[in-house]
């Protein structure tokens, strides 16, 4: 199944799924053979963000067979349901459902798998931790003092139950104005970094609050397909993705 890293923050709304997303595309553009597995199973966004609506197969094992979407192998709950559709399960489903996942699925031959995890540090993230041997966890975090705190929550999980921390990612970690290039550190600013040292864990790379990025998630293109040379988030998630890889 390859290395398998989860990426996980400690609160909803920093943008974890984007990060996953264009770290698995900026992965299989460097040539590396990815999957990526959208754990968020209340809320799954995988679909919208590759813009596909195909079906993940059965394979002859009766296992998932996943879907092919910009060089990455994909499976989400999104894929399985109507877009409109709530996933209303108690805890105990969910969890049956994150192992089937987990166990049941045919990547084929993976160098890596990412796990596009749910906020916060409930049934899932247990299950996970509990289940599969995992080779590390990236956290993501904006700078904010509000996200931090969950953002320490998280890690602290995840040391408690020995997965490796393999880094911080500081996602909206500045703006650039368009028209005369000035930086803006709208939600504050060296915070990951001081997170970072405190936990003695690497900053993994700081990806900027981009108009493009959520453009590309809505559209169903990740921005991690543009152009490195034209195009500073794409090559921020190609900076990230080379220093994990």
């Amino acid at each position: 199944m390859g290395i398998s890293w989860m990426i996980a923050s400690g609160k909803g709304g920093v943008g974890k799924s984007t990060v996953s997303a264009n770290l698995a595309v900026a992965l299989a553009r460097l040539g590396y053979r990815t999957g990526l597995l959208d754990l968020d199973i209340y809320g799954p966004s995988m679909a919208l963000m590759f813009g596909t609506t195909e079906r993940p197969g059965c394979s002859d094992k009766e296992q998932f067979l996943p879907v092919d979407a910009h060089g990455v192998k994909l499976l989400s709950m999104g894929l399985m349901m109507d877009e409109a559709s709530p996933v209303a399960v108690r805890g105990p489903l969910a969890t049956r459902y994150t192992q089937q996942f987990l166990k049941e699925t045919d990547w084929g031959e993976l160098d890596f798998l990412i796990l596009d995890m749910p906020p916060g540090t409930g049934d899932i993230q247990l299950t996970i931790v509990q289940t599969v041997q995992m080779d590390g966890v990236v956290v993501v975090t904006t700078p904010q003092e509000m996200a931090l705190i969950d953002a320490r929550k998280a890690i602290g999980l995840y040391q408690r139950t020995d997965v490796p921390i393999l880094g911080i990612v500081e996602n909206m970690s500045y703006f650039i104005c368009p028209t005369d290039e000035t930086v803006h550190y709208i939600f504050g600013q060296h915070g990951g970094d001081r997170e970072a040292v405190k936990l003695g864990v690497p900053m993994l790379g700081k990806i900027p609050l981009d108009m493009r990025t959520r453009e590309g998630g809505d559209q169903g293109r990740p921005v991690a397909l543009e152009d490195t040379g034209s195009n500073r988030v794409a090559a921020a998630f190609e900076g990230v993705a080379q220093t994990l890889a």
